[in-house]
């Protein structure tokens, strides 16, 4: 991968996820105090810096092969649900992601909250809020950081890109003091989703000890072959979501169908939310595996069999290569209809 094409793929990504954090802490910062906003921002950053200096030189020590296999697996694990979610809101089974209904949610809870002051900061809400939305929003990115840029041996690229994308997000937010409806988050989180999946594929299959027929250039051939398989995902589903429609419409059912529910979105923020050290510390593994499987045990368990099976046919196999990408193209259809039927 050249360094633009480095660049580009981790400033999409942070990009988006900059986005929903800048949503969060405008909220913040307008219905309670900027001051303590902007101080919760700081420390959340702070601690993905941190993440990214302690883990990052560790990483880099791995054998190439190694490193390969554990990047290609957490590219494909967060790929995937990044892939699965976009073709949910582009089919109709999960609302379009809206700032502008996010904002005014999280403004309507933020000036509800009873104002308190701890450790010196004026009002600890705005300053826990912003911090917990930086914070989570912010991990996925650390993990891009770091997988894209020790591959690569590009760790500082992939962090000023990182940097860039934050950068222009929040000056865009805040120069507006509203949130950033006008960017299209949805396509560009299906374009993320989708190099995210073909790199995990790619890089995942070589840590296994697979040989891809044209090296390099078989990278671009794994994207063609993700954009068919999710757009043609996508047009059996929104078939799938009509029909639905017509179904209830015919049994004079007012309500429209309910959205596909992601649970990983869910039970992260409440193991982070939980009060106290006991539910603190309990729910800290809880809280990582939300984050890491989420609601979706099958599909963590047939990317780690694809992964071991790759590995099992490269000595005697020469395609053994092919084993990720159907994996990949029975994985998310069987997701895809689990949660839709």
């Amino acid at each position: 991968m050249s360094g633009l094409a480095l660049f580009i793929s981790v400033f999409l990504a942070c990009a988006v996820e900059a986005v929903e954090a800048t949503t969060i802490v405008l909220a913040a910062g307008t219905a309670r105090d900027w001051k303590s906003a902007l101080l919760g921002t700081g420390a959340g950053l702070g601690t993905l810096v941190a993440i990214i200096a302690l883990l990052g030189p560790s990483l880099s020590r791995l054998p190439i092969n190694d490193l390969r296999l554990f990047v290609g697996a957490l590219l494909l694990i967060f790929g995937l649900q990044w892939v699965r979610k976009a073709i949910l809101r582009s089919s109709g089974f999960k609302e379009l992601h809206d700032e502008d209904k996010i904002f005014q949610e999280e403004l309507a809870i933020a000036r509800k909250a009873t104002a308190d002051k701890r450790f010196g900061v004026a009002d600890w809400y705005a300053f826990t809020l912003s911090f917990k939305g930086v914070l989570l929003e912010g991990l996925e990115v650390a993990f891009i950081v770091l997988t894209f840029g020790t591959i690569q041996h590009q760790v500082g690229l992939a962090s000023l890109a990182a940097l860039c994308a934050v950068a222009v997000t929040v000056l865009a937010g805040f120069a507006l003091r509203k949130p950033l409806a006008r960017v299209p988050e949805n396509t560009m989180k299906y374009i993320v989703g989708i190099m995210l999946t073909s790199f995990g594929i790619f890089w995942g299959a070589e840590g296994a000890g697979a040989q891809w027929p044209h090296k390099d250039l078989s990278l671009p051939l794994i994207i063609v072959f993700m954009v068919l398989v999710s757009q043609i995902l996508i047009a059996l589903l929104k078939k799938q979501h009509q029909y639905q429609l017509l179904r209830d419409a015919h049994r004079r059912i007012k309500n429209a169908p309910p959205l596909v529910i992601e649970l990983d979105e869910i039970d992260a923020e409440a193991a982070i939310n939980q009060n106290g050290v006991l539910k603190t510390l309990s729910n800290f593994g809880a809280f990582w595996y939300d984050f890491l499987i989420g609601d979706d045990l099958i599909g963590f368990a047939i990317v780690i069999s694809a992964l071991e099976l790759t590995h099992v046919l490269s000595n005697s196999f020469g395609s053994a290569w092919v084993v990720l990408p159907l994996s990949v193209a029975v994985l998310l259809p069987i997701n895809l209809f689990r949660v839709t039927r």
